[in-house]
Formats: structure tokens, C-alpha cells, sequence
């Protein structure tokens, strides 16, 4: 089982190696944001991005959490 702080110093790493992220864009991006540029990255197209959330979520969501 790999430890939480092992694992996030290797994406840590790949992130700053593969997309030139310095770590507070690293820190500052959600999990799925970083799958997603990582897929993105190698070419693929598909994935299991899901289908996203409609706007009157993304308020909900936005007014529940300002920052």
C-alpha cells in the first residue's frame, strides 16, 4: 500500500516533469483535473471523464464553496 505522501510526491513529480507545473499548480489542482490533463497528455481521447455537471450545478456548487 502506498502512503498519501509518497504517492502525491511521485504525481508531484510527474507533474512538474511532464506538464512543467510548479507545485502550488500542482497543490491548487483537483484530482480529477490532474487525470485529466495526464490522459490528455498521452492521447487519450476518452477516458472516464463522466458527464460533467450542468450549469445550474456549477452554481450550487460554486455558492456552497466560494473560495
Amino acid at each position: 500500500m502506498t502512503r498519501f505522501g509518497e504517492g502525491a510526491a511521485r504525481l508531484a513529480g510527474v507533474a512538474g516533469w511532464l506538464l512543467g507545473w510548479r507545485p502550488e499548480q500542482f497543490w491548487r489542482a483537483t484530482p480529477q483535473e490532474l487525470a485529466c490533463v495526464l490522459r490528455a497528455a498521452r492521447g487519450d481521447e476518452e477516458g472516464g471523464g463522466g458527464a460533467g455537471v450542468d450549469g445550474a450545478e456549477l452554481a450550487r456548487l460554486m455558492g456552497a464553496m466560494p473560495d
